[in-house]
């Protein structure tokens, strides 16, 4: 299986340099294990729109997979709280 290619967008990237250095770690290190595993366990597909969501400790990682074109896009990282809204 090819590895993909992981992309942040704007939003994502802001939203991670609000998060404290020892969390960016961890959440940087489940991002890039999506490359090799798009789907991992405990990955969830949301109801409301075509993405899909991980945890990584209190904070969730939504993004969205495009198959067709080996890439993954984060679109969003937020506390678990706050990122639904």
């Amino acid at each position: 299986m090819a590895d993909y290619t992981v992309r942040l967008t704007r939003k994502a990237e802001k939203q991670l340099d609000k998060i404290p250095y020892e969390d960016v770690r961890k959440i940087l290190n489940a991002i890039g294990y999506l490359a090799h595993h798009p789907r991992p366990q405990g990955s969830k597909k949301l109801k409301d729109r075509e993405a899909y969501r991980i945890r990584q400790g209190d904070y969730r990682i939504i993004y969205e997979i495009y198959d067709k074109l080996l890439v993954i896009e984060v679109i969003a990282i937020g506390h678990r709280k706050d990122i639904y809204r």
